[in-house]
């Protein structure tokens, strides 16, 4: 079945937010795209399109990219994308809307000092120092620009 066309160039929303999910969690298990290409049979380059939506994932594909990554498939359609809203807005997935619809907006999470220290924390094996931790960090976040460095 041909992918349905649209007025705009470009890889499907749908398609770039799956991708998306998959590099966050890749990156936060510490592997990188060969690691994840050779666990299912695939070349980095083809993970490289899988992850920036450029190529669809097909959902056997998935299914194995699950495996790998140990989540379930319901992690690539969390309940943020089950109409695929932006903001406040809803946005009618693309193929089943006349109106222009905007772009997904990037996940947070995937900045890679954000996952950086996602993975440092979780190899502490100290619950009480993960609570320091956690306590040190809201109340940085907290102080707001007074924790600018000089």
């Amino acid at each position: 079945m041909p992918r349905t066309k649209t007025d705009e160039s470009g890889p499907n929303p749908v398609d770039i937010y799956v991708g998306s999910k998959v590099k966050s969690r890749r990156l936060i298990l510490g592997l990188s795209q060969e690691d994840l290409a050779k666990s299912i049979g695939l070349t980095f380059q083809q993970v490289q399109k899988y992850e920036r939506g450029t190529n669809r994932i097909s959902v056997s594909r998935l299914v194995d990219i699950c495996k790998v990554l140990k989540v379930q498939i319901d992690y690539f359609f969390d309940g943020s994308f089950s109409v695929a809203r932006a903001g406040n807005r809803n946005l009618a997935l693309k193929g089943f809307s006349d109106t222009k619809q905007d772009a997904l907006e990037p996940d947070p999470l995937m900045k890679r000092d954000v996952l950086e220290l996602v993975r440092a924390y979780s190899r502490i094996k100290s619950p009480h120092l993960k609570k320091q931790l956690l306590e040190m960090a809201k109340a940085m976040s907290a102080s707001g620009t007074e924790n600018k460095v000089s």
